[in-house]
């Protein structure tokens, strides 16, 4: 009987099969009354004996695995069922983040905080949707107000708080309009609006005054600046551009750059692309003759932005009065002529008639005495006015017009190969310099009334080593990220190897084995003949005075004399497992865990 427990049953479950008839028998041999320690006992042993089967079971690392991995997928599974939240609004005061989360406890939105609590996030289907429903209430009004102050006006206000209203509500716009530049996070509009006067000498130009508070990391430029400078001007009556002020939250003064420089973003740029577009023809006329690289220009462009408007207004001499257009004429011309006065002495005399004329002798000259006795007095004038020479002439001279330009070319030496093939760089003759100085200057639009100049030099260049130029191809930094990157997904592939054969495939084995594989029959296996002596066992002649000898399975040597005993035993032991599986499987259960956890 002990060979049959030997050929079917390892000690430690022969002892677990021997002893499970006594535990039985004190079992069921203890007192009524203590039956609640035999309960207690029997619990707390059924117990320890739970837990050490599941130790001892190869299949409870799979089993925590598999629990592992469906609670990570769960887990996976429920983050992505979860709402995905997106900014609602971000940097509140604490005034309209108050009145917002108000406003979505009242419409059951979830909500949560972000950012230290400057942003405020709800589900991303419901963004725009509750974008929509607060700006229906006025949210968020922001640091400042608009015109929706005047929207409450009190009966009776007085002209100057109406005016101060006015202009507060004046500065909330253009704060709100200042804000909606990307780079702007924060603005504040101060307006300085005068009085208005009925007397022009003591009128006064108003003034603005705004303080921007930019996003950390961004910048206005100066287009930018001069763009909010004249969109303020413009949103006040009166306001000049030079009154408007931009200082940022550093207390850097933004206006003074464009002010000082005198030229606008605008001009600065149109200057590059003159000297761009100058750069470019002179490289493409010259690029063809020295090949690429081989020569390089610049070009300085001198503009004149002023704004000039002339008017003239000149008189030219008359040449030629005869030729001279008369534009009136006028003559008058007066005679007077008077008889000679009354003489002597007034009395009776002077009334006597007169005498009989006679004529004398030695008479006196015509003129004489025609002056004497009948003085004449003439007057002429003659006015005549002519066309004068008059010439008016407007002049607007265009802006951005070139007042000068500067070029300055340098060109590599050229290579000469010589009769054995070799090539030599030698500097570039004189006729062909000036050539390309001619040829430059036509590209320019050279105007030497203008003041342009144009300076043409040969010269070797320096060649810049390549530092890449010298190194193998599998040894240039392209190749060597490659490598690296192929060996973090070699390591990567060796690490998941590893973890493949070290941990999981054992695992597999020890909780799936393979099914067992049936006896083969020892078909070699036959020892003795009729005639006694021995016969081959597997081929091989068995010595003299010696007995054939096999294995078995459990390595145990095995007489092959006695191989139908054996078999007869065999037999025997497997007809007495069935008789116990029959009567017991639990313990049978154990026996085969336990050959299983081996």
């Amino acid at each position: 009987m002990d060979s049959q427990a030997n050929s079917l049953i390892n000690p430690d479950t022969r002892v677990g099969l021997t002893g499970a008839q006594p535990a039985a028998a004190g079992a069921a041999a203890l007192p009524a009354g203590a039956g609640g320690a035999a309960d207690l006992g029997g619990g707390f042993s059924s117990r320890l004996s739970s837990i050490s089967q599941m130790r001892g079971n190869p299949r409870a690392p799979l089993i925590i695995a598999v629990a592992v991995l469906v609670a990570v997928v769960a887990a996976l599974y429920l983050w992505s069922r979860a709402p995905d939240y997106k900014v609602l609004f971000s940097n509140l005061s604490d005034r309209d983040g108050g009145a917002i989360i108000t406003a979505l406890q009242q419409a059951n939105v979830p909500y949560k905080f972000a950012e230290g609590g400057g942003a405020i996030l709800v589900p991303s289907d419901q963004v725009h949707e509750m974008r929509l429903r607060l700006a229906a209430q006025g949210l968020p009004k922001g640091g400042s107000v608009g015109f929706e102050l005047m929207d409450n006006q009190k009966f009776g206000i007085s002209q100057f708080a109406e005016q101060i209203n006015y202009q507060r509500a004046l500065e909330g716009e253009l704060e709100k309009t200042v804000e909606s530049i990307s780079t702007v996070r924060e603005a504040r509009v101060h307006l300085a609006i005068p009085k208005p006067s009925v007397f022009v000498r003591d009128k006064e130009a108003p003034s603005a005054s705004v303080l921007v508070n930019l996003y950390p990391g961004r910048a206005l430029d100066e287009g930018q600046v001069v763009a909010v400078t004249h969109m303020v001007a413009s949103a006040v009556p009166d306001m000049p551009v030079k009154n408007v002020t931009i200082v940022d939250q550093d207390g850097n003064l933004l206006t003074q750059s464009s002010s000082s420089a005198g030229l606008d973003p605008t001009q600065l740029k149109y200057q590059r692309q003159i000297e761009h577009d100058t750069q470019q023809r002179i490289d493409a006329i010259l690029g063809p003759l020295f090949g690429a690289g081989n020569a390089h220009s610049q070009v300085s462009a001198d503009l004149d932005f002023s704004h000039v408007e002339q008017t003239a207004e000149s008189y030219g001499p008359n040449g030629n009065p005869q030729q001279a257009s008369i534009r009136s004429q006028q003559t008058s011309a007066s005679t007077e002529s008077s008889t000679g006065a009354a003489q002597g002495v007034p009395g009776a005399l002077s009334n006597t008639p007169p005498q009989p004329a006679s004529a004398p002798i030695d008479a006196p000259a015509s003129g004489a005495s025609t002056t004497a006795s009948t003085p004449t007095s003439q007057r002429k004038d003659a006015t005549t006015n002519y066309e004068l020479d008059k010439t008016v002439r407007h002049v607007e001279q265009p802006i951005g017009s070139i007042k000068r330009l500067s070029v300055a070319v340098v060109i590599n030496n050229m290579p000469i190969t010589d009769a054995r093939g070799h090539v030599t760089m030698q500097p570039v003759p004189a006729d062909l310099l000036a050539k390309v100085d001619q040829l430059v200057k036509d590209a320019m639009g050279y105007d030497a009334q203008r003041g342009d100049s144009v300076n043409v030099v040969n010269s070797a260049f320096t060649k810049i080593d390549d530092p890449l130029a010298n190194i193998p191809w599998w040894r240039t930094p392209d190749m060597l990220a490659l490598y690296k990157q192929i060996a973090t997904w070699l390591g990567i592939g060796a690490v998941a190897l590893f973890l493949y054969f070290a941990m999981v495939r054992p695992a597999l084995r020890r909780a799936f084995p393979p099914p067992p594989q049936p006896a083969e029959p020892m078909s070699s296996a036959v020892a003795i003949g009729s005639a006694g002596e021995p016969i081959l066992l597997d081929g091989v002649p068995a010595a003299n005075g010696e007995k054939a000898a096999g294995i078995d399975d459990d390595g145990v040597s095995v007489d092959l004399l006695s191989f139908e005993n054996h078999k007869q035993k065999f037999e025997r032991n497997l007809e007495y497992a069935r008789t116990i599986a029959r009567q017991d499987p639990k313990i049978v259960a154990t026996v085969v865990k336990n050959w299983v956890s081996e």
